[in-house]
């Protein structure tokens, strides 16, 4: 794909030409997500007349993603799955991918470039060094995190007189927007105190929503896309036909005009968030770890069982959704409904494997954000803890690999421990995930029993 000679007219590709469009975005964790998500609307806005908008993307540790799309000038294919067929496109918004420990001076001078006016991030919860408590943890920050990167270019931004950047994080975290300007003031108080100032006047972090469901690319995907291609292409992307991006209209310059493309700029992004992160995002771990129990590999196979259907309905309908107030005409019933069909989808192999990582970077704002409210209600909420019970249990390890930041930590919550202890060990006051929730005798008893 080093070239587009070789791919067949017919199918769908950008307009705009690509050398002579600025880097106006630098992009932190451009993995599969982000290929087809935020790249595909950037893409697709310079289609529809924007410009300047090129991404250069940053891996903060794998050389990978480089390796796979710098040999291809930045190009790739993203294709759509469903059961009525494949729908694919060429994006061409990527101008390169720097890999964050061989490449810091060019990753700085992209991001002191003064066409340069966004930083976007897809780093993962865990990319946010977080502890338990929301602050930022900072024995887990090195200098291949993001914070140090952002303050080094920050820096040379107002020592040059460039204006400021929009921060836009597009990870799952509940008010990702304040929680990324928080944390980096928290860095910057510790270790750049003067710049805090100049980050709060010149600098915004919007929240957002995100939401498309796109599964790790396989070798079988690859080589299915190369046939209608004609040639490989290793950074291929695969992904539904649905996509949802809700921004805060709130930048600290210039920003693409993704709305002419279908993302929605709001004034709140809560609400849409709120019903993101517990109702999709929540049922999406639930399967995860109740799926692997039972022996299925895939989100299509997980939601067809007649054991977990009926409990992953429930999450959405009764606990999740009950659990917020949405915004006026947000239908939280009819996006239920829409959410087990998208789950439904069997061209779409989305791996339980997948969704299980990371856990305890995930579901404090996938579950217990709302066994929290729910308590508050006294309505009863035995699905949630149902996949809180099954996390547990998977955190144990017996037979299988847990990829979590935190895996030793949770592992050792079961040290001597029955069921019941290792729930207390993690959640209970000073417990390894302590937090807004914690649970009571009625809800260890509730979460003990078999499901």
């Amino acid at each position: 794909m080093a070239t587009l000679d070789a791919i067949p007219p017919g199918i769908p590709r950008f307009a705009y030409d690509r050398a002579a469009q600025a880097i106006g975005i630098v992009h932190f964790g451009i993995g599969a997500f982000h290929r087809a998500h935020q790249a595909w609307y950037t893409d697709r806005a310079m289609d529809a007349g924007d410009r300047d908008w090129m991404i250069a993307g940053v891996s903060l540790r794998s050389a990978e993603v480089a390796g796979q799309m710098n040999p291809q000038d930045g190009l790739y294919s993203v294709t759509e799955r469903s059961a009525a067929g494949d729908a694919m496109r060429i994006v061409g918004a990527v101008r390169e991918v720097l890999v964050a420990p061989r490449s810091r001076a060019s990753i700085a001078i992209s991001l002191i470039t003064p066409t340069t006016h966004i930083v976007s991030l897809t780093i993962t919860e865990k990319g946010y060094c977080r502890a338990p408590d929301g602050s930022l943890d900072f024995d887990r920050v090195g200098e291949g995190s993001i914070y140090p990167i952002l303050t080094d270019a920050m820096q040379q931004r107002r020592a040059a007189g460039i204006s400021g950047l929009t921060l836009l994080s597009c990870d799952n975290l509940a008010d990702n927007g304040h929680q990324l300007a928080r944390l980096m003031s928290e860095y910057l108080d510790r270790h750049e105190p003067s710049l805090r100032a100049w980050f709060e006047a010149e600098c915004a972090c919007p929240a957002t929503m995100v939401d498309r469901i796109v599964p790790a690319t396989t070798d079988e995907d690859r080589a299915a896309v190369a046939a209608p291609l004609g040639v490989r292409d290793e950074a291929a992307v695969v992904t539904e036909p649905f996509s949802q991006w809700v921004i805060e209209d709130r930048f600290a310059g210039p920003r693409p005009a993704w709305e002419k493309v279908g993302a929605q700029l709001v004034g709140d992004v809560a609400p849409y968030e709120t019903a993101k992160l517990r109702m999709l995002n929540g049922a999406h771990s639930a399967l995860a770890y109740l799926g692997l129990e039972r022996g299925h590999t895939y989100v299509h196979q997980a939601i067809a069982d007649p054991a977990l259907r009926p409990l992953i309905e429930r999450l959405m309908k009764q606990e999740a959704a009950a659990s917020f107030t949405p915004a006026p005409g947000q239908d939280l019933d009819a996006y239920a409904d829409a959410l087990l069909a998208r789950f439904a989808n069997p061209a779409l192999n989305h791996r339980l494997a997948q969704i299980a990582m990371d856990g305890s970077q995930k579901i404090p704002q996938r579950w217990l954000a709302t066994l929290a409210a729910m308590r508050a209600t006294g309505r009863p909420r035995p699905a949630i803890l149902a996949a809180l019970a099954a996390w547990v249990r998977h955190v144990r390890g017996d037979g299988h690999p847990v990829d979590d930041p935190m895996a030793d930590r949770l592992r050792a919550a079961w040290d001597g421990q029955d069921f019941a202890g290792a729930v207390r060990a993690l959640f209970a006051r000073g417990g390894v995930m302590a937090g807004e929730w914690a649970p009571d005798e009625g809800e260890i008893e509730t979460m003990a029993v078999p499901h």
